[in-house]
């Protein structure tokens, strides 16, 4: 299965989600924020950095990137799509997903490993979990605090669209603890914390269960492969 991993100026995490995708089985493509072809790929991931600097907002300027209108396209279409903390902020920037990540409510960089639960099972990154699974992985971000209007929380509540629920502590203000959300299909989804850095035993932070170790991101890119399969 072909996965695809965009680059955009600025972008610093793109290496560790294509070798994620190889640990869970798949081929990583290289993706260039300026080309439009998506060199026919079954999935695509948005890494996470810095695109374009933040400047204007975060995810703002990659969010009209060449690449991103075919993105836009074939999401439409069921193309699975994950986002990964400016990779998130891209897909709110693009209207992929509602709302948006703002500055961290304490006004600092925070970066510490982060226990999660697993809110759904229900979309193309999550099903490889157990429903209320708790997980741990790394978490990096100034602009983290996911923000939306009391429609739009409300709605993503009802609908099981809370993809990734923070626990032990909020580290950013994000509404109702939320880490990760998924449009209406379940195909696109957007988090916060960083699964690409927890896919190989030794070298991530130690499950809450005990039974895995450093390997709780990994999960989320099987669970794409399970999907596409």
């Amino acid at each position: 299965m072909k996965v695809g991993v965009i680059t955009f100026p600025g972008s610093l995490d793109e290496g560790d989600a294509r070798r994620a995708v190889r640990l869970a089985g798949g081929q990583a493509v290289e993706l260039w924020h300026a080309d439009r072809d998506l060199h026919g790929v079954d999935a695509v991931i948005i890494p996470g950095g810095f695109s374009y600097g933040d400047y204007l907002r975060c995810g703002a300027i990659a969010a009209l990137a060449p690449v991103m209108q075919s993105v836009i396209d074939r999401a439409k279409d069921g193309l699975p799509v994950l986002g990964i903390c400016n990779g998130f902020q891209v897909l709110c920037e693009s209207g992929l997903l509602p709302g948006a990540l703002v500055r961290n409510d304490h006004q600092k960089f925070i970066c510490r490993e982060q226990k999660l639960r697993v809110e759904s099972t229900r979309t193309a990154w999550s099903s490889g979990f157990s429903e209320g699974a708790e997980i741990t992985i790394p978490l990096k971000n100034g602009e983290g605090s996911f923000q939306a209007h009391d429609e739009t929380i409300a709605e993503l509540e009802g609908e099981g669209r809370v993809v990734f629920r923070y626990v032990d502590g909020n580290p950013n203000g994000s509404r109702n603890d939320i880490a990760g959300i998924s449009n209406a299909a379940g195909n696109v989804v957007g988090l916060m914390p960083h699964p690409e850095h927890a896919v190989e035993a030794g070298y991530g932070p130690d499950s809450p269960s005990g039974i895995r170790t450093g390997t709780d991101g990994l999960i989320i890119f099987q669970s794409l492969m399970g999907v596409l399969r």
